[in-house]
């Protein structure tokens, strides 16, 4: 199997020199588009174009420095070679700093120009290689399925036919594996995602709100509003047998069924549910009638443990997306980290990896106690990362309150009462911004 060669687009207005050139290049093993005039060949390279441009400087209506300059607007990482004559130096020289890639005087030594458009291609082809990682890597990050492991590519490659498919799904797993994160992500990749997707904390909702919130004729917080969209029942397995009762009448009816009311009320609901995998969640913790009805299709996401191949890709996003949060630096990787990485179980799946990845973020040593070292307590350890995360948000947000608050991403009154129960004097940190 042959790779495709790397193209050039030479521009040059001298027919003689444009045909000569072309012929050398495609010696060289270059795929050439040549163009008399910089116009045409700037309606064909775009942004993405997978090559060089070598173009002669003295060009008509458009020079070969405007050419350049235009494309550099496009994208400044592609590679222009400008072949100048000896008149035309001190134009290349500026064009050199403002980025250009190389330039040559003519007559050119053959070999000089093969020699800098190959070192021109490798680098472009670097180029958009890394922009396919980078776009690869922004993508998974979007998908919140961040791995390489075959259970994990297996699930992201679910997603666009389940995202659309009009089934009633049961996501299993383990505490911190992501199971709420997964089912938002299908809703968000399907037809229904411009409606709404209406979560419900199944393990700590009251049956008292019942009737007059979740079950409700209007309201934003009834299953009425979410028509069209999404129903999440997150951790159904620890929902009230009332609430599941609730559940089983609506997912059967697919509709409002009010007591004491005479008429019903039509929805279009898509099911979505997590739970604890079977094994771990008890006999019947799911009652079987409506079990039986969201389950038509159960998916799985396997522990950290079972894909311990996904544990540095993941680490490496949280620490990112921490440090940029925190406003701190990335820190190098420390022997105690990578040890912590490669032995510890996680039994808080990704959840436990994300918030390790912030104590490391913020150097908090006892996170990260190489195996003879005697760790803090658990509750010690809270304490220091969220006394670190406030003063650093404080920081970050230049001594004002408010903005920190809002990094932080919590109430008003949870912030002051964090900042009380931990001690933190906050006029010295208004003070420093």
């Amino acid at each position: 199997m042959t790779s495709t060669p790397p193209r050039v687009a030479l521009i040059e207005d001298d027919e003689d020199l444009r045909v000569s050139t072309t012929q050398l290049l495609a010696l060289a093993g270059f795929a050439v588009d040549a163009y008399p005039a910089a116009a045409p060949a700037l309606a064909a390279i775009t942004p993405d174009f997978a090559g060089v441009v070598v173009t002669d400087v003295r060009l008509p209506l458009l020079s070969g420095t405007e050419l350049f300059h235009l494309l550099r607007t496009r994208d400044p990482t592609l590679p222009v070679i400008l072949i100048t004559g000896h008149g035309d130096v001190a134009m290349a020289v500026d064009s050199l700093k403002a980025g250009a890639w190389d330039f040559l005087t003519k007559p050119f030594d053959p070999d000089v120009l093969v020699a800098a458009v190959t070192r021109a291609a490798t680098a472009r082809a670097l180029e958009l290689e890394n922009r396919k990682l980078r776009a690869a890597a922004l993508a998974e990050a979007d998908d919140g399925l961040i791995g390489q492991s075959p259970a994990i590519e297996r699930l992201r490659a679910m997603i666009p036919t389940l995202a659309d498919a009009d089934i009633d799904l049961l996501i299993e797993g383990e505490t911190g594996t992501g199971k709420a994160l997964l089912a938002r992500r299908i809703h968000a990749a399907g037809k229904r995602r411009r409606h709404r997707l209406l979560g419900v904390a199944c393990a700590a909702y009251p049956d008292a709100l019942l009737d007059g919130d979740l079950f409700a004729r209007v309201g934003s917080g009834s299953v009425v509003a979410a028509s069209r969209g999404t129903l999440l029942l997150d951790d159904l397995d620890q929902a009230s047998r009332a609430l599941q009762a609730r559940l089983t009448a609506l997912v059967e009816a697919r509709a409002l069924v009010t007591p004491g009311a005479r008429d019903t009320i039509p929805i279009d609901l898509r099911v979505i549910a997590t739970a604890a995998e079977e094994g771990a969640r008890g006999e019947d913790a799911i009652a079987p009638a409506l079990l039986y009805r969201i389950a038509a299709v159960r998916l799985r996401i396997p522990p950290l443990r079972e894909r311990r191949e996904d544990i540095v890709p993941l680490f490496a996003h949280f620490v990112g997306e921490s440090a940029a949060r925190l406003g701190q630096p990335l820190p190098a990787m420390s022997g105690a980290a990578q040890h912590h990485l490669a032995t510890h179980d996680w039994p808080g799946n990704v959840r436990e990896l994300a918030h390790f990845a912030e104590r490391f973020v913020l150097g908090l040593d006892a996170a990260v106690a190489a195996p003879d070292d005697r760790p803090q307590s658990l509750p010690a350890r809270l304490d220091a990362f969220e006394r670190a995360a406030i003063i650093a948000a404080m920081g970050a947000a230049n001594g004002e309150v408010g903005a920190a608050i809002e990094q932080l991403g919590i109430p008003r009154k949870t912030f002051y009462y964090r900042v009380k129960r931990l001690g933190i004097a906050l006029g010295p940190l208004k003070r420093a911004g």
